[in-house]
């Protein structure tokens, strides 16, 4: 299951500075607006430590975690949805993500130029989301033609669409986004292949400096603005975490971040929000060769589950033998496990739940 979220914001909001704390990609960073002109793409490992302390158990060959790939997106600005600037390279790469990561900057710096030469987080976040909205409006209005001509000619699911469409529309004409609609499943289930822009899951990052003083009020007043919306917020200093990212030496990392205070890294926090954002959770695969996490989405059934690993297994599921992570780290093995009655036979009804280690049975 490839997972990708898009990091999105206004110029010098500290994209490129986020993306290369995840990736170590190294893209330029600058003081004015426009450094990235070209998406970038990047994989960031989900920090799990249930997968250290099976590796720390199991003392595989390799082990395996769960990945998320992150794109760096060209800036927006005032105008983007009807192709001014970087626009429409913007909104194409923006459509293919599962999820949008939105960093709003949130620090005073006479020496980081602001697109609109006044740090508001507020006004910054409307911009971008505005954008999406007139998008997402546009795109509407051409579905909308053809929906309405089908559903005059009797096409029952076309006349549904149309009406969710229409209802869908004048929220955003009130500036509401399409994830926060109020949607029945089946309306969801039609709208869902047209990837609208402002219907995918959205990740709200703070950009912060050391002035946490500063900071703070533009932080509170965007938590103001986002409360009724069905998103989340992290604070983070993305040139705080830029740095850690560079120190290459372990000891001398820790050191470093505890300075700071942190027991981690905040893009550890992120990665793991990003995973949660999109209902995902993990299960594991144990042995001598590898250990590996593995995603799924929450409710997920363990024919489903099997096929993450490979569609054959999935294909001629059998049954599935499980370990619940507690259990192995308290008896040890796979042998210890059985000899206590704590390894289980599961069928295709079994709910996958997180921490789950399994092995799967099938036909070829």
């Amino acid at each position: 299951m490839s997972v990708r979220c898009g990091i999105v914001g206004l110029p010098n909001a500290g994209k490129s500075t986020l993306f290369n704390s995840l990736t170590n990609a190294n893209v330029p960073t600058e003081n004015f607006p426009y450094t990235t002109t070209e998406s970038k793409l990047g994989t960031v490992p989900v920090p799990d430590p249930r997968l250290d302390k099976l590796t720390e158990l199991e003392k595989p060959l390799k082990t395996i975690p769960n990945v998320i790939e992150v794109i760096d997106i060209a800036g927006i600005a005032h105008g983007a949805s009807t192709g001014e600037g970087l626009g429409n390279q913007f909104l194409d790469s923006i459509r293919n993500v599962d999820a949008i990561i939105h960093i709003i900057r949130c620090f005073d710096d006479d020496n980081v130029l602001h697109i609109n030469n006044k740090i508001d987080p507020c006004k910054d976040k409307d911009e971008v989301e505005t954008e999406l909205q007139f998008k997402d409006y546009e795109v509407i209005d051409k579905i909308l033609i053809k929906a309405e001509k089908a559903a005059r000619s009797g096409d029952k699911d076309q006349q549904k669409l149309a009406e969710i469409l229409v209802k869908i529309k004048a929220e955003l004409e009130k500036g509401i986004s399409i994830r926060d609609h109020v949607l029945l499943e089946s309306e969801t289930r039609l709208i869902k292949g047209y990837n609208f822009l402002t219907n995918k899951r959205t990740l709200y990052v703070a950009n912060v400096n050391d002035d946490s003083a500063s900071c703070q009020k533009y932080v509170e007043s965007l938590q103001e603005l986002i409360k009724n919306e069905t998103a989340e917020l992290l604070v983070l200093n993305a040139k705080l975490e830029s740095d850690i990212a560079a120190i290459e030496d372990p000891a001398e990392k820790k050191e470093f971040m505890e300075m700071f205070g942190l027991e981690e890294p905040g893009i550890n926090r992120l990665a793991r929000a990003s995973y949660k954002l999109l209902d995902l959770i993990s299960f594991f695969t144990v042995g001598p060769k590898e250990v590996r996490a593995w995603p799924v989405r929450i409710n997920t059934k363990a024919p489903q589950a099997a096929g993450v690993i490979h569609s054959d297994i999935e294909r001629g599921f059998i049954r599935g033998e499980l370990m619940k992570y507690h259990d192995y780290v308290k008896y040890g093995s796979e042998h210890a496990c059985k000899e206590a009655a704590k390894f289980h036979v599961v069928g295709k009804e079994h709910i996958i739940e997180d921490g789950d280690i399994l092995h799967f049975r099938f036909n070829v």
